[in-house]
């Protein structure tokens, strides 16, 4: 009992148990190391299983080693396993390897491999035989006749062979893997094998040498392996050694290896072939039109038959590659010259090679290598390149025949006011030895004027290459395409830079540049010679613009109704050929409604006399203000019909403007007059206004009534002679934080306008009396609450018959709170819930009934029982 509470539970029954061991007969060599695994699938029980091994010379077999028994090894095998020559190695939870080390004939017989049950129940194999033979070792491996292995020391180039032999005289059927291995380091890399399957496989790193011939392994008599390689290099240099190992067909026909043996054959030293190249003379000045000669050594420690390629080289650094630099002549290591015009390439003796060019021009100055090889002759008759060397680079300066003349600048307009044009001349002057084949071209340069404590730096402007093609610097770049600033020749010799408008940021020192190219052989042009210019300023005298605006009423008294006039003046100083923009603007006091930031932008007329209403909004008066130019630096502003609600401060704001680049202009100067005040002096009434509300707590789909209320206190007028603008205003929130929607209004004609709603609640507006002005919500929501008020605009009709507008008045808010009437709102649903519950209610007992009554019933037979009186306990 006390093991079964121990055991771990069954896993759920997987399938029949299958214990597996290799195929036999393994067969194995005498004094080597054998590994036969185990395994089980297809089990109950914990997912790690236990497993034991015995071993049987003829009938009974002899425990050896367990996975879960210490006590399990026998007698015999107790001195093995304790030295570690048997062992268990598990390779997973299923799955194991017997180790034996130095098996001996005596370890020759059958294994056999069990596994305790972990079943529910017993169903397939618990244990599993493999037969193990024992062999002699008949394998033996050799190099050379001498007992250590050979040195060798050869030539970059050379081709060297090497031998091994190895035979086997085992009884059985097996099959030799010959691998040939160095090191040069620590480790030992393949080069090339002959399997046991007789198939050739190349090493990592040798598959192209193995497949052009310069590595091979050729079998001979007396079982011998020789390995050939050709044009040996620095990595062929280490120790070589052959590693056979022998092989064997298993029972289920795969090649199992047994043994493995190697020996070293040789140590193998590469030398590297010595070249030097270098160029006889050192740095080399010359003088176009004139023969350069250079002269290439080649020295090397090579002996015997070798052939040299040489190849000249021409770069503009010295610190470029052989890919970067550029091909001048070759010579193959047949003697074979390139062609060439202006170059020749002799053999002046064994080891010196002579490079002359010809006719010399500025563009040959640069840097001159010699680039040499060594080639050495195969065993195919092929040529192998065993080493390359390159010279340092000869510095080759070619002096120019520079033409000589001189640059003058001058400036034939100069600019006096902003926006003046500006012009300036290049000329190039005293030319001397200026042939067909010279060429000039112009660089404009711009130095600004800044204090003598600060660096002055130069800006290019422009630029002209070897074809006359002009190159823009980043200061001009914009005005240059817009054709602001143009660049021209205007003769052979003169060159123009003109600044069609020049500004203030253009002042400073001009120069220019003319520089001369020659041409080449080759008709490519280079650049011989610069010359400067001495600098030309460009500078004039500014002054402040000043700019005055006078303001003056043309009518000092006029009451509401009539026109008010008047004229602004302007003046100004320091600005060329001005003109001048009006804006007519009015201050009106904060109480206005219309605009809360106090200044209005009523018409404005622009530089060119165009007239443009600005914030004027009255249709009634669309034209019912004129802004014209009286003349060139007067303006004047009228307004017909003027209203009380135009009162307040009204300024003439001038704007000059000079004339610009490409006909454009240019903002100079502002100016703002003196306020002129219009101001009515009136007794008409006062309007007040408030808002009323009989309920102003409601409750949800009910209607809720609001009043705007007009009072009027000092003169009385009549209904027909006012009339009143009307808006409805609402606030969502309680403390008036949020922006008012507005709801409706009611012009002075009796036309109503309303937003729109999303709600739906509707609204009504209507005039009751003369004074008072109704606002209905009909069908409240809870969206409706807030606080609401109105706005009211007077309009008053003077004596003359002119309707005039007074201030806006607003009504103080009024707040309309909504609640939810909580009986309606939970009638309807509670009404329907007990009527669906009853529906469902009696249907139910309709569907149990006839269930009851049709579907279920069954007829019961009743059983007879037999009347037999109880028994006493003890006969029981």
């Amino acid at each position: 009992p006390g093991s079964e509470t121990t055991r771990p539970l069954p896993l759920p029954h997987k399938g029949t148990r299958v214990v597996r061991v290799p195929k036999g007969p393994l067969i194995r060599v005498v004094g080597t190391e054998v590994v036969i695994p185990c395994s089980v699938s297809d089990y109950d029980g914990p997912s790690e299983q236990n497993f034991d091994w015995e071993f049987s010379r003829e009938t009974d077999f002899v425990r050896i080693v367990s996975t879960w028994d210490s006590t399990f090894t026998s007698e015999e095998y107790q001195k093995r396993v304790g030295h570690g020559d048997i062992k268990l190695r598990r390779s997973s939870n299923d799955a194991v390897e017997l180790v034996i080390r130095n098996i001996q004939p005596t370890d020759q017989g059958r294994y056999k491999c069990s596994t305790p049950s972990t079943d529910a129940t017993v169903q397939g194999n618990y244990d599993a035989e493999v037969q193990v033979k024992v062999i002699s070792d008949g394998l033996s491996v050799s190099g050379s006749k001498a007992r250590s292995s050979m040195s060798l020391r050869l030539s970059e180039g050379d081709s060297f062979k090497l031998r091994c032999s190895a035979v086997t005289t085992s009884l059985e059927h097996t099959h030799l893997h010959v691998t040939w291995q160095i090191k040069s380091g620590s480790t030992w890399q393949d080069i090339l094998s002959l399997t046991h399957e007789g198939k050739f496989q190349p090493g990592p790193g040798y598959e192209e040498r193995y497949r052009n011939g310069d590595i091979r392994l050729d079998t001979g008599a007396n079982d011998t392996y020789w390995l050939s390689v050709s044009q040996a290099s620095s990595v062929d240099g280490g120790t070589y050694r052959c590693l056979v190992s022998e092989w064997v067909r298993g029972a289920d026909s795969t090649w199992q290896k047994i043994q493995e043996k190697s020996v070293e054959i040789a140590s193998v030293a590469i030398q590297r072939t010595a070249l030097d190249v270098v160029i006889s003379t050192s740095n080399v000045s010359v003088t176009e039109r004139d023969s350069l000669d250079l002269t290439c050594n080649i020295t090397t420690d090579r002996s015997g038959i070798f052939q040299a390629e040489v190849m000249w080289y021409f770069s503009m650094s010295p610190d470029d590659t052989l890919s970067d630099a550029q091909v001048l002549l070759s010579m193959d290591r047949d003697s074979v010259v390139s062609d060439s015009t202006l170059i020749s390439l002799s053999h002046v003796d064994r080891n010196s090679y002579r490079l002359l060019v010809r006719d010399v021009d500025v563009e040959d100055s640069g840097y001159y290598f010699c680039h040499a090889a060594v080639w050495v002759p195969l065993h195919n008759g092929s040529w192998h390149k065993v080493v390359e060397r390159t010279s340092a680079p000869v510095s080759v300066v070619v002096t120019a025949l520079e033409p000589d003349y001189e640059v003058f600048l001058n400036a034939s307009k100069t600019p006096k006011f902003s926006d003046d044009p500006t012009e300036l001349n290049c000329r190039i002057t005293n030319s001397q030895d200026t042939k067909a084949n010279i060429r000039f071209t112009v660089s404009w340069y711009y130095r600004p004027r800044l204090r003598s404590d600060d660096v002055v730096t130069e800006e290019l402007l422009a630029t002209m290459d070897a074809d006359w093609t002009l190159l823009l610097g980043d200061r001009g770049r914009e005005r240059t395409q817009k054709g602001e600033i143009i660049f021209s020749k205007k003769a052979v010799d003169t060159f123009s830079l003109r600044i069609q408008w020049t500004s203030e940021s253009d002042r400073g020192d001009y120069f220019c540049v003319i520089s001369a190219w020659s041409r080449h052989r080759n008709n490519s042009w280079v650049k011989s010679k610069d010359v400067s210019s001495a600098s030309v300023r460009i500078f004039w005298a500014t002054q402040d613009y000043t700019l005055t605006v006078e303001a003056v009423k043309l009518k000092p008294f006029f009451v509401a109704g009539h026109t008010f006039e008047m004229t602004c003046k302007v003046s100004s100083k320091n600005i060329k050929t001005p003109r001048y923009s009006v804006l007519i603007t009015a201050e009106k006091p904060l109480t206005d409604q219309s605009n809360p930031n106090g200044t209005t932008r009523i018409i404005s007329l622009n530089q060119d006399s165009v007239v443009r209403l600005e914030d004027w909004t009255d249709q009634t008066r669309v034209d019912g203000v004129v802004l014209e130019k009286v003349q060139e630096n007067e303006f004047r502003y009228r307004m017909y019909q003027t209203q009380i609600s135009d009162a307040g401060l009204y300024r003439c704001v001038v704007t000059a403007w000079s004339p610009g680049g490409g006909g454009m202009w240019r903002e100079a100067v502002n100016g703002l007059s003196n306020p002129i005040q219009i101001d009515f002096q009136t007794s008409g009434p006062v309007f007040n206004v408030s808002v009323h509300s009989d309920s102003p707590t409601i409750y949800q789909g009910e209607l809720a009534d609001l009043l705007c209320i007009v009072t009027m206190e000092g003169m009385a007028l009549e209904p027909d002679d006012m009339s009143f603008d009307v808006s409805w205003f609402a606030v969502r929130s309680f403390a008036l934080d949020r922006e008012p929607i507005l709801l409706a209004s009611l012009d002075r004609r009796g036309i109503v306008m309303q937003s729109r709603r999303n709600g739906s609640s509707d609204l009504s507006l209507e005039r009751i009396s003369p004074l008072e002005f109704r606002l209905r919500v009909h069908g409240c929501e809870d969206h409706d609450f807030g606080n609401h008020y109105c706005v009211v605009t007077p309009w008053v009709r003077s004596a003359t018959g002119v309707w005039q507008r007074e201030p806006d008045i607003k009504a103080k808010p009024i707040f309309l709170s909504v609640k939810m009437d909580v009986l309606n709102a939970f009638k309807y649903p509670l009404l329907i819930g007990i009527g669906l519950a009853t529906v469902i209610g009696l249907l139910s007992c309709l569907i149990g009934y006839c269930s009851s009554r049709w579907c279920c019933k069954k007829e019961v037979q009743e059983t007879r029982r037999e009347r037999r009186r109880l028994m006493s306990m003890e006969m029981d």
